[in-house]
């Protein structure tokens, strides 16, 4: 077992010329000078046993984390400090259609039987409720079956500003449908993926590997344009097989308009549509 003293930890990690002393029942004292970013190889004072592991050490949060990944995206270099612009607007295109339905159904159901049998008050309307309220739960049931639902949206403020004048229509109308509550749609943008990627065909990818629409994000480019970015999850594609179809998207989203690919992190690619209009 393995003991660290919180002077020698404190002395250790401040920067300071010391060390942090580490302590092996029965074993004698390790010192580990200079601890840091990068576990130096430790030495030993006094002699001690050869199979005590002072690795052991990162089991008590002594050594600091490693950095998750290497890689930094573009929200946090750009986007840094700016405002974002809260979406709680009410539309309808944000409401479940399917929830309505049913929660509307079963609840005349659940009524109109409680009146039939006497248990709650209203048994002249009885009738009306059943019959209006198992048709609403089917459809409503149904809908949810078929319902896709929206995926999140950022927007920065500055973007939100230039959104009017110089976002395409296409562009505009990508934000809003994917914003809101699909039904009968296996996915987001299902016909502009069918197209740029050829599922089953020559040179295209299976259908099973299509990229998912995990989320959206409005903001603007280093030199002021206005860009949609389209982060995709793909775990059977790689950075070059979205690459490869940078001008399928720039043709299928446009005109007027730019693509840009990235990756995002561990399976995720970002598809930056960029505006070529400008004030």
């Amino acid at each position: 077992m393995a003991v660290i003293s919180a002077a020698a930890m404190a002395a250790g990690c401040g920067g300071g010329g010391g060390g942090i002393v580490l302590w092996s029942r029965g074993s004698g004292w390790w010192s580990l000078p200079n601890l840091g970013p990068k576990l130096s190889k430790p030495h030993s004072v006094f002699p001690v046993k050869p199979h005590v592991n002072i690795y052991r050490i990162r089991s008590l949060g002594v050594v600091p984390r490693a950095a998750e990944s290497t890689q930094s995206s573009s929200v946090a270099t750009g986007n840094a400090g700016k405002s974002t612009v809260p979406d709680d607007e009410f539309s309808l295109a944000k409401v479940s259609f399917g929830v309505i339905g049913l929660g509307l159904g079963v609840s005349l159901l659940s009524y109109g039987f409680g009146a039939y049998f006497n248990i709650l008050p209203g048994s002249e309307w009885s009738a009306i409720m059943l019959t209006y309220g198992f048709p609403l739960a089917i459809i409503g049931m149904a809908l949810k079956y078929a319902e896709l639902k929206p995926v999140p949206c950022l927007t920065y403020s500055d973007a939100q500003a230039l959104r009017d004048k110089c976002a395409t229509p296409i562009l505009n109308q990508v934000r809003s449908d994917v914003t809101r509550y699909r039904y009968g749609d296996e996915q987001h943008l299902e016909e502009a993926l069918k197209r740029i990627f050829q599922y089953g065909m020559g040179g295209g990818i299976p259908r099973r590997s299509a990229p998912i629409l995990q989320s959206i994000r409005e903001e603007v480019t280093e030199d002021g344009r206005y860009a949609l970015v389209l982060i995709f999850e793909a775990k059977a594609l790689e950075l070059s097989d979205f690459e490869q179809r940078k001008a399928k998207f720039a043709s299928f989203f446009g005109p007027g308009i730019t693509a840009e690919i990235a990756e995002a992190g561990k399976d995720l690619y970002e598809i930056k549509l960029i505006s070529n209009t400008t004030l």
